[in-house]
């Protein structure tokens, strides 16, 4: 059985897309199950259960903290009977990632595949996995992926994907905060949005976050700890955790003060 912990907008439409495309998929989560009414028999809230038959596990809950307590604590799901392959998706330090090799029983196979492409692509399969291991691990799982993705980056060993999306959205929260800020300059001059984003659409300052502003769940939030814009400044700290020894976090810092500045866009 693949488990899916952590069933909320990344993990749920995760758990759909396994389950949508045949595969024998559950998920977890410390909601109960009133809150999945919509998908029932998907989610548990019931450890024991979840880890009774559980082969892959795919950790997409929210930090470390919560990381710690589905491997190793509250739920210790590494200590399930048939576990035999854990697959990282949740956006952590590198550092924390790669430290788990020595960790997690030698009968485990990991995989790091965090992904990319907010809450729609996740919705409509078609997110994109950086992903770390070994050539073998990767191919052994790779129809999880197919299930749940369209761009498929292959990093290297155990830890490099992880390595490459902390980057990522070290640029993702960058054009976040210019790009809101870019916004709100464009309103104090009387510019229409709308026509604005169409323009940056083709031309030298187009970004991810700009193209897909209308369709992005979270582009018009302000910064909450709880929600999405506020998990960019947690996921700059992830970057920042594997910084070069001559790597200068002044830019970095000042991106994280920016998106912590966000106030909600009507």
């Amino acid at each position: 059985m693949i488990g899916v912990a952590g069933c909320g907008r990344m993990g749920l439409p995760m758990l759909m897309a396994l389950r949508n495309a045949g595969l024998d998929a559950w998920g977890f989560d410390t909601r109960t199950q009133a809150d999945f009414a919509g998908v029932p028999g998907a989610v548990t809230d019931d450890a024991a259960a979840f880890s009774q038959n559980l082969e892959t596990l795919i950790s997409v809950v929210r930090d470390i903290p919560q990381t710690e307590e589905v491997l190793f604590t509250t739920q210790n799901f590494t200590a399930a009977p048939n576990l035999s392959r854990v697959i990282i998706s949740s956006t952590l330090s590198p550092r924390y990632v790669r430290d788990l090799h020595s960790r997690v029983p030698g009968t485990i196979t990991l995989i790091d595949a965090p992904m990319s492409g907010a809450q729609i692509a996740a919705e409509e399969a078609r997110l994109s996995f950086m992903l770390g291991g070994s050539t073998e691990a990767l191919d052994a799982a790779q129809p999880l992926f197919d299930a749940m993705g369209q761009h498929f980056h292959r990093m290297g060993t155990f830890g490099t994907g992880m390595q490459a999306k902390v980057l990522n959205n070290l640029l993702a929260a960058s054009n976040t905060a210019m790009t809101r800020l870019v916004l709100d300059w464009a309103d104090a001059a009387g510019l229409d949005t709308d026509r604005l984003l169409a323009l940056i659409a083709t031309s030298s300052g187009q970004n991810w976050f700009a193209s897909g502003f209308n369709k992005i769940e979270f582009a018009r939030d302000g910064h909450d700890p709880e929600n999405t814009i506020g998990i960019l400044v947690k996921d700059v700290e992830s970057a920042l955790d594997a910084i070069p020894d001559t790597g200068d976090p002044g830019l970095p810092r000042a991106v994280q003060d920016a998106i912590r500045a966000l106030k909600p866009r009507g």
